[in-house]
């Protein structure tokens, strides 16, 4: 496994390959996966022997209080290998986090058992997720 930071044309093309395999996020565009990977600070992409990407996450951070990880992504081919626990440590120990008080996430309740492992709780002291629309 090689490790990325830094995305080139082609793994944005892969990035958003590895969308169309995830019901949550199938009907991004092409464009808007290129504006959403430039626009991330920290992006970390995982690619197997073949340089195919096979993992992908994304973090926005202040780097000191808050770290918001989105769109962890494994290949469908690739889960249940310890590619997505390769990702978790990959951000939890990525030089630029070290300093932040709180990594969240969002996830649905079939993989809250995946993120525990990694000491994520449910319990945020009653703090509930609150979204309006916009464009």
């Amino acid at each position: 496994m090689t490790i990325i930071y830094e995305f080139s044309d082609e793994h944005i093309k892969q990035v958003h390959q590895l969308y169309k395999e995830v019901w949550w996020a199938k009907d991004r565009s092409l464009e808007d996966t290129i504006d959403c990977v430039k626009g991330s600070q920290i992006c970390i992409g995982i690619l197997d022997d073949d340089s195919h990407l096979i993992g992908f996450a994304r973090i926005l951070s202040d780097f000191i209080y808050k770290a918001i990880i989105f769109d962890v992504i494994v290949s469908n081919s690739r889960r249940g290998n310890g590619v997505g626990q390769k990702m978790m440590s990959l951000i939890k120990n990525h030089e630029k986090l070290k300093k932040v008080k709180h990594f969240e996430l969002y996830c649905l309740p079939e993989m809250e058992s995946f993120y525990s492992s990694f000491d994520f709780s449910t319990d945020v002291g009653g703090i509930k997720l609150m979204r309006c629309a916009n464009a």
